[in-house]
């Protein structure tokens, strides 16, 4: 991979594998990349925001999968490199698929245009599936779009991170009476994905709001020629702890 030579080098430049990190993370900033990258020509080689999008494991350089390594923000223009486990495995969901009878009487013309990961969150919610899966009716739209986070402090093993203002996107977040429910979404076959994109917006809502706030990971999937979808509700059983995210229930659906 291209960035696999830039990251050699930004390890080498500022002897990243020297860093004792029991003691905590490597802090580099974006400009050390700039420095270090400078030289390379092709955009994926040099761009700060390209080299550190590793939402999969597959995404990690080879010199971070070879050491345990993966990237968080600290704040704007700031990132952690840490070690230990980063990322979070997507189980089969093996449950038969249930029947789901929609709840609009009349069809969504506009659903059916396009193939984002978005419509489809829309299209679920419209027809209360989501209300019906976190059994709470008073669900309504009210999070979407980036947001940056409060000062929060947390733990990787025994690593102590900081961070604050760092950019937040979820692809929706409903309000209810007493709970939150945040929705990262894809639309293909996901079978890890990085635990920040569940963990900082959880941290986010819940510093911000006094109600339960639930991380729902959420995927449509073509199967049979039928658009089928996926719900993994997670929670975190120390909100202080990164790697305390664990599966509550998951259920498959075809919508009729």
């Amino acid at each position: 991979m291209a960035h696999d030579n830039s990251w050699k080098k930004i390890c080498d430049d500022f002897k990243i594998l020297e860093h004792d990190f029991e003691k905590g993370p490597f802090v580099l900033t974006a400009q050390n990349i700039k420095i270090s990258c400078q030289d390379f020509k092709k955009t994926s080689e040099k761009e700060v925001r390209l080299l550190c999008k590793q939402d999969s494991r597959e995404d990690r350089p080879q010199i971070f999968v070879d050491n345990n390594l993966f990237i968080l923000p600290k704040r704007n223009g700031e990132y952690y490199i840490v070690k230990g486990e980063g990322y979070l495995d997507i189980p089969e969901i093996t449950t038969p698929i249930q029947n789901y009878q929609k709840k609009l009487p009349f069809e969504l013309e506009s659903s059916a245009i396009g193939d984002s990961e978005m419509q489809f969150v829309d299209f679920a919610y419209a027809n209360s599936l989501i209300r019906t899966f976190m059994n709470d009716d008073t669900l309504v739209l009210t999070i979407r779009g980036r947001k940056y986070t409060p000062s929060f402090r947390f733990n990787v093993g025994n690593q102590i991170l900081d961070t604050v203002s760092v950019q937040t996107e979820v692809d929706a977040g409903y309000e209810g009476m007493r709970n939150i429910v945040l929705v990262e979404a894809k639309n293909s076959n996901t079978h890890n994905t990085i635990i920040r994109q569940l963990y900082y917006p959880f941290r986010q809502w819940s510093i911000c709001t006094t109600k339960s706030v639930h991380t729902l990971f959420f995927e449509k999937r073509l199967i049979g020629g039928e658009n089928i979808f996926h719900l993994w509700l997670y929670e975190f059983s120390d909100s202080n702890d990164y790697n305390s995210i664990r599966l509550v229930r998951s259920a498959r659906y075809r919508i009729i």
